[in-house]
């Protein structure tokens, strides 16, 4: 399995980024996934996840409305489109499957200032 996050970047509050997580090394399109986060000195969160065909979507309360999550299962491909960014979304931004595996990959840092 592997799980490259990009797309990530320091921006001003209001401002909007997406990112990209490009999977290989399993069937992609046969598991549900979700974008994790974790800022310093917390937990990692899930704030969203799609199921396997990308017609089921889910948001943590404080994403709701701002954040919208979508997959390419042809280009292996899932992504997360930020508005309204907020200095409190920032975080290193991780993809996996929901459940998780036990790799993750390097994850993309997002830096929003006020």
């Amino acid at each position: 399995v592997q799980l490259v996050e990009s797309g990530g970047g320091l921006v001003q509050a209001g401002d909007s980024l997406r990112l990209s997580c490009a999977a290989s090394g399993m069937t992609f399109s046969i598991y549900h996934m979700g974008w994790y986060r974790q800022a310093p000195g917390k937990q990692r969160e899930l704030v969203a996840h799609i199921s396997t065909g990308g017609g089921s979507t889910a948001y943590v309360h404080s994403v709701q409305g701002r954040f919208t999550i979508s997959r390419d299962n042809s280009k292996n491909t899932m992504y997360l489109q930020m508005n309204s960014l907020k200095p409190e979304d920032t975080a290193v931004y991780y993809c996996n499957a929901v459940p998780t595996w036990d790799y993750w990959g390097q994850g993309t840092q997002v830096t929003v200032s006020s």
